[in-house]
């Protein structure tokens, strides 16, 4: 049975996001996954990085924090909440994440999620990144909603693509480390919307997750296309032959 991670991160139970987590949790349950669900303020979830994180430390006179965290994974001295969600991403098959917008980013909630979570080493290193990251063969699908109308996005539109704006998320966190990331859905104009078009948004919700396994994933970069030094290889073929 394959296994689904649900982080859904906004505080009030009875919310539109919220809604968004229970529609996936009753699609991806309906669809024979194995749904586990972090929901980050309820737990409560501390986003925060901090010495706590670590019950063993390899220096514990200076945080280099990511270097604790590597210690910390092979010597198993990672703080309980850290481990368990470590745990449970590692275990899963498929990403959700379920979130409002803020500031054209996630809540601070869930980018101290990734940043406690996202362990370098398993997840990422050096060349372990996009193709060749830790979690590769694993995919990723992001729920989101906001206040802005559909019009706003695009190209010429006042705010640009969403997508693009979203980079930072879909490539440079999730594509990043190795995942397989799908389109996203975005419920534009939520918080003043009537009841029957938040429903159909959320049916929308429902049908996107109906059709994950034919949803083609975002493009990422091959490392296969670059040099040792992440440099890409078209470029550099280019100026050999200028040189010549």
């Amino acid at each position: 049975m394959p296994a689904a991670l649900i982080v859904h991160a906004h505080p009030e139970p009875r919310s539109f996001v919220s809604g968004m987590k229970d529609v996936a949790c009753d699609v991806l349950g309906g669809a024979g996954y194995d749904v586990t669900v972090s929901d980050l303020y309820a737990q409560p979830f501390d986003p925060v990085a901090k010495p706590s994180d670590f019950t063993d430390r390899q220096n514990p006179s200076y945080l280099r924090y990511a270097r604790e965290q590597r210690h910390a994974f092979k010597a198993g001295a990672l703080a309980p909440d850290v481990q368990r969600e470590f745990d449970r991403l590692m275990a899963a098959d498929l990403l959700v994440l379920t979130f409002p917008l803020f500031w054209f980013s996630t809540p601070a909630i869930l980018k101290g999620w990734f940043d406690r979570v996202l362990l370098p080493g398993p997840v990422y290193s050096g060349r372990r990144i996009y193709d060749r990251g830790g979690l590769a063969g694993k995919r990723a699908i992001v729920g989101c909603a906001l206040g802005g109308r559909r019009h706003m996005f695009g190209e010429n539109a006042v705010h640009g693509h969403l997508e693009a704006l979203l980079s930072h998320l879909l490539r440079g966190t999730l594509g990043y480390t190795g995942l397989s990331v799908l389109p996203p859905f975005c419920a534009h104009h939520v918080p003043y919307l009537e009841k029957s078009d938040r429903n159909a948004l959320m049916k929308g919700w429902s049908r996107h997750l109906g059709q994950i396994d034919s949803l083609d994933p975002i493009p990422m970069p091959n490392l296969d296309d670059f040099d040792d030094l992440l440099r890409p290889l078209v470029e550099l073929d280019g100026s050999a032959s200028q040189d010549a």
